[in-house]
């Protein structure tokens, strides 16, 4: 009697594990199909400055020791 529920829990733990699957696959399947490649899109901002020292608030003034520490001799 006892390998009788042995093969049952067996078998219910491979029911399970092949429902989760067929769950993980099911939910890759649908975010595949719905949110997919749309193509490019519509809308263009042009191009955009991306230089660092063309922004007004990336220059900065230089310090006088390479750690960058403000006053003299690191004080």
């Amino acid at each position: 009697m006892k390998e009788n529920s042995k093969n049952q829990s067996v078998l219910r733990s491979w029911v399970i594990i092949g429902l989760l699957l067929v769950l993980i696959f099911a939910k890759g399947f649908f975010a595949f199909a719905v949110v997919g490649d749309l193509g490019q899109p519509g809308w263009d901002y042009g191009t955009v400055a991306d230089v660092p020292a063309s922004s007004p608030f990336g220059e900065y003034e230089l310090l006088p020791h390479p750690q960058h520490i403000r006053g003299d001799k690191g004080q």
